[in-house]
């Protein structure tokens, strides 16, 4: 594949960059995570230069390798107006490289806010637009429409938050309404009808993160996960317990969409760029 394939403007959407990207390199998403005690693990300090050492080495031995990049916004933001800087430079990195990056910022609000926030993480001018951002749909799902709508313009993509990984969200996202439908089930229900209207060959531009830890949650709330046409990011891997047996259970049906998104067990092989590379092909190894 070459990298025209895979950055942002190419012809093709999100969806079917990231579907091409996952079959050359593997379904597994790097995260980038520098949260305190890696970087000490690593021998940096805990600061914004340090944020930037351990972030850039990481696509250093893992750019043009892997699918997808996942820096988590939030250990950046905590390093201020220094650390959001360094966050740019990361999703510039990326995108030097050839390799998507989702920028897990989980964002979500209403009307001109909500807008704020997609211009932020979506548009062609903004310096934080990664491929794509994570989303939070808990202020109902039309809420998200000034983002779903400028990343299907953009050619961008985002992850909606549906049945995740934590065991409070249960508490939320398997409650049922009065005709018995889940708020997950909601949830992936309205996205799915949005990728309906878009122009893909793969998959859709909006995609869900479905932990790979919620066991038969699925099943048991009737949620059809194949009708999204879009992919599906899932954390859980490793660190958290899940294998293939669990990849199978929770997207029986929609495996081939299915992102595994991995941070620790690959991080902590680091600084060593060799090591990077063996935990990373060791962890799409393990998905086999």
């Amino acid at each position: 594949m070459t990298t025209a394939a895979i950055t942002p403007g190419a012809a093709a959407g999100f969806g079917d960059r990231l579907y091409a990207a996952m079959r050359a390199y593997g379904p597994v998403c790097v995260g980038i995570d520098p949260h305190a005690g890696l970087l000490r693990e690593w021998g940096l300090d805990d600061d914004a230069s340090g944020v930037r050492e351990f972030s850039l080495r990481v696509i250093e031995a893992l750019g043009g390798r892997v699918a997808a990049f996942k820096p988590q916004a939030a250990f950046f933001e905590r390093h201020g107006s220094r650390g959001v800087a360094v966050l740019e430079e990361v999703i510039a990195a990326c995108r030097e490289v050839g390799t998507l990056c989702i920028v897990d910022a989980k964002r979500g609000d209403i009307g001109s806010t909500m807008d704020g926030y997609a211009q932020a993480f979506l548009s062609d001018s903004s310096p934080l637009a990664g491929d794509a951002v994570t989303l939070s749909p808990y202020l109902g799902v039309g809420s998200l429409t000034p983002a779903l709508e400028l990343a299907r313009q953009t050619r961008r993509g985002v992850f909606v938050l549906a049945l995740t990984s934590n065991p409070e969200g249960a508490s939320v996202q398997h409650a049922r309404g009065e005709d018995g439908t889940s708020v997950a089930g909601r949830v992936v229900s309205q996205l799915a009808d949005f990728n309906g209207q878009c122009d893909q060959q793969h998959l859709g531009p909006v995609g869900i993160v479905v932990g790979a830890t919620v066991g038969d949650a699925v099943k048991r709330l009737g949620i059809d996960l194949p009708s999204l046409n879009g992919a599906f990011l899932a954390p859980g891997l490793g660190a958290q317990g899940a294998g293939p047996a669990q990849v199978r259970e929770v997207f029986a049906g929609a495996e081939d969409a299915v992102l595994a998104s991995s941070s620790r067990a690959i991080l902590r092989a680091g600084p060593s760029i060799a090591g990077l590379r063996d935990a990373y092909r060791a962890t799409v190894d393990s998905l086999q």
